[in-house]
């Protein structure tokens, strides 16, 4: 494959587990944006946000994802709040195919709710908000080029196999190994 597959949509949804998963299945390298964020500002996102606010890590966020998208093909994970951007959307559609790992409120409560490392989330009611972020953002993730459906009872390896045979789909030229 000569572009890159860039993962999309909510905290939770399972883009870096999948896209891990799915890198190794394709021998292509694994890129966490967020993580290449918190390496190169040598603090966590949280840390990112709680000192120099979210616009501030949403310009960050750009250069590091254009960084990334310039280098060799491979699965890149991104934050939630990247494909939002219409920047960021543009240079996602220049370099690579987006696929959306869509998942519903109640899957992505479960899983956000044992970490308290999401800056978003630190409100009085983290549920409602997560709800009104799913309201805002699944239109704009919806303009992905690809839209997988993240089940809850899905093991990484069974979501993975499942969006390789979605991906054939789109680009015939993939090949997995097991």
């Amino acid at each position: 494959m000569n572009r890159h597959i860039v993962m999309v949509g909510m905290m939770g949804a399972g883009k870096t587990a999948i896209g891990s998963e799915l890198a190794r299945r394709l021998h292509m390298p694994f890129t966490d944006s967020d993580a290449e964020i918190e390496a190169a500002a040598a603090m966590s996102i949280s840390e990112i946000f709680a000192r120099d606010g979210e616009a501030f890590f949403r310009d960050r966020e750009t250069q590091v994802l254009s960084r990334i998208l310039d280098g060799p093909p491979g699965v890149i994970s991104t934050g939630g709040g990247a494909w939002m951007q219409a920047g960021n959307r543009e240079l996602i559609r220049a370099h690579g195919l987006s696929v959306w790992l869509n998942c519903d409120l109640e899957t992505l409560w479960h899983r956000v709710s044992q970490r308290s490392t999401r800056p978003l989330l630190k409100t009085a009611d983290p549920k409602g908000t997560l709800a009104r972020l799913i309201r805002q953002r699944y239109p704009v993730y919806a303009l992905a080029d690809v839209t997988f459906d993240a089940r809850a009872d899905d093991s990484i390896q069974v979501a993975a196999a499942r969006l390789i045979k979605l991906l054939r789909r789109v680009v015939p030229e993939l090949q997995e190994t097991k």
